[in-house]
């Protein structure tokens, strides 16, 4: 059963649903670098600076832990209670709570963004009733898909997701916009995803404040799809 937390008081023309997982249990391919603490605090800052620069677009927050419910109320973003739905239907939710608020346009953002900003002029740039992805830097997952809200579309996260979107928004007969900036295409799932990108200026634990007890590989595997 899906249960929103907080009302969505007013209607908005887009809203930002952001699919958070469990601090504790994210990012768990990052242990060679990071202990479960640093994991989890750099879980918490990604999540944070999603939601930052989600404003001033109406954030919904999907979720089925105790800990981000509280840490998503503290931010005063509403919150979709969404147990046992898995990544896809637990975006699914929020998307169908975005348009019962009145949202004609959903961005699904993944949290682990660390160099996350000005989504409401990526937002902006999509036009009304079309569809607009995001892919990773490796043209391989999603980071944002923005997509109208009452289209019915079907999310299908994961390796390649991105070009299974593209089918999708085809299958619906939706003109797809592909946007690249590069503080969207940098997500973090490996340990040589925390290296810093040239144009990023401070590095990803940098900027959360974390001092690893091991240094990042760039040469790690990695899996390029959000977790």
């Amino acid at each position: 059963t899906v249960r929103r937390l907080l009302p969505m008081s007013s209607a908005a023309p887009a809203v930002v649903v952001v699919p958070v997982k469990a601090f504790e249990r994210a990012k768990l391919r990052l242990a060679p670098a990071l202990t479960a603490p640093e994991r989890a605090a750099l879980a918490r800052h990604m999540a944070a600076t999603v939601v930052a620069a989600a404003q001033p677009l109406r954030v919904l927050v999907v979720c089925d832990d105790p800990d981000v419910r509280a840490w998503a109320e503290a931010l005063g973003v509403d919150v979709c209670w969404t147990p046992g739905l898995g990544l896809d239907g637990a975006v699914t939710a929020g998307v169908a709570a975005a348009r019962a608020a009145g949202a004609t346009a959903a961005a699904v953002c993944h949290a682990d963004l660390p160099y996350a900003r000005d989504l409401a002029a990526v937002v902006a740039e999509v036009p009304v009733g079309q569809v607009g992805l995001v892919p990773d830097r490796h043209e391989d997952g999603t980071n944002v898909a923005i997509v109208p809200t009452g289209a019915g579309f079907t999310f299908a996260y994961g390796p390649g997701s991105f070009g299974r979107h593209r089918a999708e928004a085809e299958r619906l007969g939706l003109p797809v916009t592909v946007l690249r900036p590069v503080h969207l295409g940098w997500d973090v799932d490996e340990p040589g995803d925390l290296t810093s990108p040239d144009w990023a200026g401070a590095g990803v634990l940098a900027t959360a404040g974390i001092e690893p007890t091991s240094a990042p590989s760039a040469d790690a595997p990695r899996r390029s799809e959000p977790t």
